[in-house]
């Protein structure tokens, strides 16, 4: 009898998270400056191993949600990105990330994390467009969960996560354009917005704007998939169905 000599092979699991927000009408992104090898002082997204193998993924990505950036998953959109696992995407061995999105209007300065030496928001037209460098394969992370948030306004109601309980049509209007990077048209956007039954619905109060009429307020209706869909400028329809 032969036998069998095969064992499974050692594969570590991380979770990396891609925290989004809107701070001076700008998408931005929490990054981390890492304060241990590999990538010592080079910006990353924040993230870490499982504490042990009876902890859940999701459960690790609130833990770490708490530990980098102080933020209840409870109270953010939060949803799982991708799986990424190239055998040369980390220095240490064979890891495996399962990357997550969250969003949330507002979000604080963060304060860094037990391997990091510094955490604060970026502007992520900054790190797209430009040469900045992000350790491991961050920057594919970042440009997927990017990709993600774009294409879900279209098709979703994505967009009131990035705004307060109450907001204005010009508020929402700032989140579609900072998260697509266009400017956008006031009235063919209000016209948009309320052309979707049940995607935001009023609120009942009005906010006084400095020496304007008061602006009305809204908030997040029930529908969550928005028909007809909000196509990003020289985008199809068709393309902004799919």
């Amino acid at each position: 009898m032969v036998e069998d000599s095969w064992s499974p092979p050692e594969v570590l699991v991380t979770v990396d998270l891609v925290i989004l927000t809107l701070r001076e009408a700008r998408l931005q992104v929490l990054l981390v400056e890492r304060g241990v090898e590999p990538y010592r002082g080079a910006r990353a997204l924040p993230g870490g191993f499982l504490n042990n193998a009876g902890e859940d993924i999701l459960d690790a990505a609130h833990r770490e949600l708490r530990e980098e950036a102080d933020l209840d998953g409870a109270q953010l959109h939060l949803e799982q990105l991708g799986t990424y696992g190239a055998p040369s995407r980390d220095p240490r061995g064979r890891v495996i990330s399962v990357a997550y999105l969250a969003i949330a209007p507002g979000l604080p300065e963060p304060v860094a994390g037990t391997d990091a030496a510094e955490a604060g928001w970026v502007p992520v037209e900054d790190l797209l467009t430009g040469w900045s460098k992000l350790a491991f394969d961050h920057r594919q992370i970042l440009t997927d969960g990017v990709e993600r948030a774009r294409s879900k306004l279209e098709h979703s109601a994505l967009a009131t996560a990035f705004c307060d309980g109450t907001f204005t049509i010009a508020e929402l209007q700032q989140v579609y354009e900072a998260v697509w990077g266009v400017e956008l048209d006031p009235r063919n956007f209000y016209r948009k917005i309320q052309a979707v039954p049940g995607f935001v619905e009023p609120a009942g109060t009005d906010r006084r704007t400095t020496g304007g009429r008061p602006a009305r307020l809204f908030r997040a209706g029930p529908r969550t998939v928005l028909h007809p869909p909000l196509v990003r400028p020289g985008r199809t329809t068709s393309e902004g169905e799919r």
